[in-house]
């Protein structure tokens, strides 16, 4: 069992930054790939960034690359996400979520959740 819980969202100006991070439970989170999802509303959920299991290997929604950075901390239970140049369209609820199986962008993979952070980006 993984118990995952994000911090770090709130409210930034357009072309700002933010980091978000998500802290996980358990001996084994370095055996699960990671990943952050968006919600925003009225809309899907969506993958935005998605780290394996040793940090090696990242993949980012097209939307997002060269903007944002997933990255990973085994030591302290922990993977992060960087986002800078903040736009409005970057608003949404953002989840972070592990899955046992190889990264992907298919949510139905993912076997534990976080509860999400809201991140309001204003224009």
């Amino acid at each position: 069992q993984v118990q995952l819980v994000e911090s770090g969202g709130g409210l930034v100006q357009a072309g700002g930054s933010l980091r978000l991070s998500c802290a996980a439970s358990g001996r084994t989170f370095s055996s699960y790939a990671m990943a952050w999802f968006r919600q925003a509303p009225g809309k899907e959920r969506e993958f935005v960034a998605g780290i394996n299991w040793s940090g090696s290997s990242t993949h980012y929604t097209d939307s997002v690359k060269g903007r944002f950075t997933i990255t990973r901390d085994n030591a302290k239970n922990t993977v992060y996400l960087q986002m800078n140049s903040l736009k409005p369209e970057d608003t949404a609820v953002y989840y972070c979520a592990a899955t046992s199986v190889a990264l992907t962008t298919n949510q139905g993979w993912y076997d534990y959740w976080g509860q999400g952070t809201q991140v309001t980006v204003s224009s």
